[in-house]
């Protein structure tokens, strides 16, 4: 799935997905905003924020709109605790879940072990585990600050590889290291990139960023938008527009 150069595009199948991340704690206006871009996205984004305020009242006040949900939750401690906090959120079956990478290979194996027990148990889909590699948020010198004695790519792929090779079913990169963490794990394992920002949206505080074309075209399986859809005088409008521009790829 290695990207060319080629100035022709043409739409595809399996067009890269938009998530909106619905990056708020008041439930109603997290809702209505939900119910606003149900048409225009492929599914919602919710995070620690949400997660703490509302609890699972919360979490399925949005999932019965009827997209699919993506809770990110970032599970980093000892392996027991993250499969014990995977089977507290396994009822609410959330499509998605999100691990850090830099937990090590035995906390995530044991994530994933409880992902396939809990299906079992309840007769639901399996959640799909995404390990997060480098969050948006850190720079080169962020690393360099926490001991972590090796370039932002370099982290990545190591925190990819490590992932990969004990089953996760996908992971979470900035724009700039899609095609490294592609060329680590194939076609087969799924992409979710933040930090994604439309011409002319201000990056805030996403220090490795890039566009949605640009994101799709390297590998992305899908992107994440908070702030410049949920920040537009017309989300639904915004969100739109975002899904024209990745329905297309150049390969």
């Amino acid at each position: 799935m290695k990207p060319n150069n080629s100035k022709n595009s043409t739409k595809i199948d399996n067009p890269t997905l938009l998530y909106c991340a619905l990056d708020n704690k008041d439930p109603e206006t997290v809702e209505n905003l939900a119910i606003k871009l149900s048409g225009s996205v492929d599914g919602f984004k919710l995070g620690l924020e949400y997660f703490c305020h509302n609890g699972p009242a919360g979490i399925n006040r949005i999932k019965n709109i009827g997209l699919p949900l993506f809770l990110d939750l970032k599970l980093h401690d000892i392996p027991n605790t993250v499969a014990e906090a995977v089977r507290s959120v396994a009822p609410l079956s959330p499509k998605y879940l999100t691990v850090h990478a830099s937990g090590g290979t035995e906390m995530i194996k044991a994530a994933i072990s409880a992902t396939h027990e809990e299906a079992d148990r309840l007769g639901t889909p399996r959640i799909r585990l995404l390990a997060v590699t480098i969050l948006t948020s850190l720079s080169p010198l962020d690393l360099i600050s926490m001991g972590i004695g090796s370039t932002t790519k370099d982290a990545v792929a190591k925190l990819t590889t490590l992932a990969a090779e004990v089953g996760i079913d996908g992971l979470v990169c900035s724009p700039e290291e899609i095609s490294i963490v592609r060329k680590e794990v194939g076609i087969h394992k799924e992409i979710f990139v933040p930090g994604i920002r439309p011409e002319g949206s201000m990056k805030n505080d996403q220090k490795r960023s890039a566009t949605p074309r640009q994101a799709a075209n390297d590998g992305a399986t899908a992107l994440v938008v908070g702030r410049p859809i949920t920040g537009a005088v017309n989300p639904s409008q915004s969100a739109k527009k975002i899904k024209d521009e990745i329905g297309f790829k150049s390969f």
